[in-house]
């Protein structure tokens, strides 16, 4: 499992439009489930993708969490699925990889200091 948390500041519907084009850029990635939810002081937007990975001859999913208040979005990114094996976790390449994916592009809405 990998994972990536950060906080980040812009609009959150460009946040998640830019990262779902990073994500649906593989040729095997899938966007499989979506949530959006407005509470009056905040949204809510959780996404579920999978894909095949090459490495680990597997598919392996990633799930984003978006918590948006006021000028803030707390972003949370979790791989899984990326191993083969049936008792001990190996070869996690494959999660990474796709984690990699999208950090860049999580990176740009980062500030120093926050």
């Amino acid at each position: 499992m990998a994972k990536y948390e950060a906080v980040l500041h812009g609009n959150l519907t460009s946040i998640v439009n830019d990262v779902e084009n990073a994500v649906t850029s593989s040729i095997s990635a899938t966007q499989e489930e979506a949530s959006f939810t407005d509470f009056g002081t905040g949204k809510l937007v959780i996404r579920a993708y999978e894909r095949y990975s090459y490495l680990g001859k597997n598919r392996v999913g990633l799930t984003v969490s978006y918590l948006a208040t006021n000028d803030r979005v707390y972003v949370t990114a979790i791989t899984t699925g990326g191993s083969q094996a049936m008792f001990f976790k190996i070869n996690t390449i494959g999660e990474e990889l796709f984690l990699e994916k999208i950090v860049p592009v999580l990176d740009k809405y980062k500030r120093v200091g926050y």
